[in-house]
């Protein structure tokens, strides 16, 4: 396959090192083992190979939006691939859904949900940094080619957002989330889905109560995802001693629709789960509706 002028590249050396490449006619391109002309790589095309200067070889493909949002500039620390995966699929996002994510960082998630929404949905970014969305903006354009017509980048809190319109999924990569849920609520479709990308247990543990306070979620449900690759090289089968593994919660939920409560769960938290303030309420609650 034809590559051509100002398209990127992943060129991987014989080490499993890579770089991306944005090529440029008369261009070379320097690594710890010489130069690369980008012509050269112009003319072996996707799948082909080129030499370093050194003799080094380098494999051309042009990159998965895994392995750019990896290696892309950060503004802040991005939601790696195999969180983004899960935060599309909890959220249940389709071609033509409405997604409003706050706290857009680099613009990794971003990437994925467009790619996931298509041309017929819609996404709105909001972040309160105004270096963060340059960044951000900077790393689609790079990776498409172009800005979406059908991304909104919106410089503001969330607390402080204002729309009509009704979205399907809102995602939040925030420090409190908690104090967001009434926002959500509020622009959160009833049956709409909503996810949060949370770095310690002690903020995925605050949400998940302050979402039971409330009685408009169902029971959220909280998770993390671990990836681990395998090392496979003849009778030398074993799991990689380097893996990808904690980087963030999730914790997901749906909205219930106005004015109707979640319906209690019948089940006992575990002994010591909660104080016994706690307990003597759950205990009346039970006698009244007996």
């Amino acid at each position: 396959m034809n590559i051509s002028l100002g398209a990127l590249v992943t060129i991987t050396d014989q080490k499993g090192r890579s770089h991306t490449v944005t090529l440029e006619s008369g261009k070379q391109f320097f690594t710890n083992h010489g130069s690369i002309n980008h012509d050269e790589i112009l003319n072996a095309g996707e799948g082909g190979v080129v030499a370093s200067s050194s003799g080094m070889l380098y494999t051309i493909f042009t990159p998965a939006l895994q392995d750019f949002v990896v290696g892309m500039p950060r503004g802040a620390a991005v939601i790696y691939p195999k969180d983004a995966a899960q935060i599309v699929e909890l959220g249940d996002m389709k071609p033509g859904s409405k997604v409003l994510e706050a706290g857009v960082g680099s613009g990794s998630l971003t990437l994925h949900i467009l790619r996931t929404i298509g041309e017929s949905g819609s996404l709105t970014s909001c972040e309160i940094r105004e270096e963060f969305l340059k960044v951000a903006s900077k790393n689609v354009e790079r990776y498409l080619g172009y800005i979406p017509k059908n991304w909104n980048l919106v410089l503001t809190d969330i607390s402080e957002f204002s729309s009509d319109e009704k979205f399907d999924c809102i995602v939040l990569d925030l420090l409190n989330p908690w104090d967001m849920i009434d926002v959500v609520y509020k622009h959160l479709r009833p049956g709409g889905h909503f996810v949060s990308y949370l770095a310690t247990t002690t903020q995925m543990s605050k949400l998940v109560e302050a979402l039971k306070e409330t009685n408009n979620w169902t029971d959220a449900i909280s998770s993390e995802t671990l990836y681990r690759e395998w090392h496979l090289q003849g009778l030398a089968v074993r799991p990689k001693h380097r893996m990808n593994g904690h980087t963030g919660f999730l914790v997901h939920s749906r909205r219930m629709a106005d004015g109707v409560a979640v319906p209690a769960r019948r089940q006992k938290p575990a002994k010591g789960a909660y104080g016994a303030d706690y307990i003597t309420k759950q205990s009346e609650e039970a006698e009244e509706d007996k």
